[in-house]
């Protein structure tokens, strides 16, 4: 996985295709806009690369930090990885009620379709640690859909 771009935003991005996700746990909304990134991929040598946009909205009462990613990643045969790590792009923003943070980052597979879905570890200003859900979305070449 390829991090890059972070971006402090204060509202929802547009979507970027029919596959994204977006979950709400404990005030704190994830939403995932993914898409297909043709210069990054070499079909032919068995290589496809996807970028996806994550916004992450506090919605709660609490200002909160992000600590830890957890990412399951399972391409189209089935092949599943896991990715856990400190932060987002070298981040562990802290957001207050209303703020947002908005990074985009990448993933190659080896095959034209996959899925990701995962976690982020939050803890808020008290100390007490929870999990934020990210939601299954889609990997996809457009045109292998159609």
């Amino acid at each position: 996985m390829i991090e890059q771009d972070a971006v402090s935003s204060s509202k929802p991005s547009k979507p970027e295709s029919g596959f994204s996700s977006e979950a709400v746990t404990r005030g704190v909304r994830v939403r995932v806009d993914p898409r297909f990134d043709p210069q990054r991929s070499q079909p032919a040598r068995g290589r496809w690369f996807f970028l996806y946009t994550v916004t992450i909205r506090n919605e709660s009462a609490d200002t909160v930090q992000l600590l830890t990613r957890h990412w399951v990643i399972t391409d189209g045969s089935g092949r599943v990885e896991e990715v856990r790590g400190p932060g987002v792009v070298g981040e562990q923003p802290i957001l207050a009620p209303g703020e947002s943070f908005q990074y985009t980052s990448g993933c190659p597979l080896a095959i034209e379709v996959g899925r990701m879905e995962g976690s982020y570890q939050m803890v808020t200003g008290d100390g007490e640690l929870f999990d934020v859900a990210i939601a299954p979305f889609t990997l996809c070449e457009t045109e292998v859909v159609h």
